[in-house]
C-alpha cells in the first residue's frame, strides 16, 4: 500500500489552506508530517481519507483515486483523527465488534477484536465502558478501531497528544511495530516524537511543501555554513582573548566558564580550540559539537 498526492490545491473562502502539494510515502516507511497550527496538516488527511475533496489536483492510496474510489480507499485505511471520538457509552469490547461489523468482518469479527486488544495492550481494559478509561487507554482503543479491519495504510493525527511520558513510549512503540509492515502517515506537534520513529519528515507550511527528506539530509542542507561547539574551561576567559581562535565568526557566553564557538563555514574548528587552550595553559573540560535539532530545523522553514 502506497501514498501518493499530487498538485493538491484546497481553498476555504478566501484562504487557500494547500497550495500545491505533492508527496509520496512508500509501504513500509512511518512518515512524520509536520507543519505549524493551520499549515494544511488536517485538510491533506482529511483528502487521504475521502472526508473532504480537493479543488484541483489528485490523491490515490493503492493507486486508487480519492476522487472516484473513496469508498475502496476507506476499506485499506485506518485513521485515528486529532479528536478521537468514541462512543463512551459502549463496552471497549462491545465497540470493537460494532466497528469490525462495519467493516462486514461478520464471523470473524469476534477472533480479529481479540487479536486486536491484545495487540493494543487494551486486555485490562476491555471490560469497562469506554467512558471510563484513561485518555492513554481512550488513545488505544481509537487506535484499535484504526487498524481492526487490518488497513495497509493507517493515518494518524496527534496520536499521542495529552498523554503522559510512559503512555506515549507505549504508543510510539506500537506505531513502530505497525510501521514494519504498513505504510504510516503520522501528524505530531512532538518533534522527538518525529525523531524516535519517522524514517522521513514532510514540513508544510502556509500550504506548501517546504521539506521532505531525512531530518539529517534536510539539518545538512539548511546550515551547511555553518558549526557550532559548546566547550567549557577549567576558568574564566576574556571574551577579546577567545577572538584570537582561527576560524571562530561568533562566540556567545553560556556561563562563567562555557562559551558557544560558531564558525561561518562547514570547518572543524575543535582542533583550532583545543590548540588555543593548551597555548593560553587552560583546561578543557568538555567539547561538544552541536547538532542541528529538528526543531531548529522546524522552526528555521516555518517561522
Amino acid at each position: 500500500m502506497s501514498i501518493k498526492v499530487k498538485g493538491l490545491i484546497k481553498t476555504y473562502g478566501d484562504q487557500k489552506a494547500l497550495n500545491d502539494v505533492s508527496f509520496e510515502v512508500h509501504p513500509g516507511e512511518i512518515v512524520g508530517f509536520i507543519g505549524p497550527n493551520g499549515a494544511g496538516k488536517t485538510t491533506t488527511m482529511k483528502i487521504l481519507t475521502g472526508y473532504t475533496l480537493p479543488d484541483t489536483g489528485e490523491a490515490w492510496v493503492n493507486d486508487q483515486s480519492v476522487r472516484h474510489d473513496h469508498i475502496r480507499i476507506r476499506q485499506n485505511i485506518g485513521y485515528l483523527p486529532e479528536h478521537n471520538p468514541l462512543y463512551l457509552e459502549m463496552y471497549v469490547m462491545e465497540y470493537l465488534e460494532y466497528v469490525a461489523g462495519l467493516y462486514g468482518q461478520g464471523k470473524e469479527a469476534r477472533e480479529r477484536v481479540r487479536e486486536v486488544v491484545e495487540l493494543t495492550g487494551l486486555d485490562k481494559e476491555k471490560h469497562k465502558k469506554i467512558g471510563a478509561l484513561s485518555k492513554g487507554y481512550r488513545q488505544r482503543t481509537g487506535l484499535a478501531q484504526a487498524i481492526i479491519h487490518d488497513p495497509g495504510v493507517l493515518i494518524l493525527d496527534e496520536p499521542t497528544s495529552g498523554l503522559d511520558p510512559n503512555q506515549i513510549k507505549e504508543i510510539r512503540t506500537m506505531i513502530s511495530r505497525l510501521g514494519k509492515e504498513k505504510t504510516v502517515l503520522l501528524s505530531t506537534h512532538i518533534m522527538q516524537e518525529v525523531e524516535a520513529i519517522c524514517d522521513r519528515i514532510i514540513i508544510i507550511n502556509n500550504g506548501r511543501i517546504v521539506a521532505d527528506d531525512q531530518v539529517e539530509n534536510i539539518s545538512a542542507s539548511l546550515f551547511e555554513d555553518k558549526q557550532t561547539v559548546m566547550v567549557e574551561f577549567d576558568r574564566p576567559v576574556d571574551h577579546e582573548v577567545l577572538n584570537q581562535i582561527e576560524g571562530v565568526s561568533q562566540i556567545r557566553k553560556l556561563d562563567e566558564n562555557k562559551w558557544l564557538f560558531e564558525s561561518s563555514f562547514q570547518q572543524d574548528i575543535r582542533q583550532a580550540i583545543f590548540q588555543f587552550a593548551v597555548h593560553k595553559g587552560l583546561t578543557v573540560l568538555s567539547m561538544q559539537k552541536k547538532e542541528n535539532s529538528l526543531e531548529e530545523v522546524f522552526r528555521k522553514l516555518t517561522r
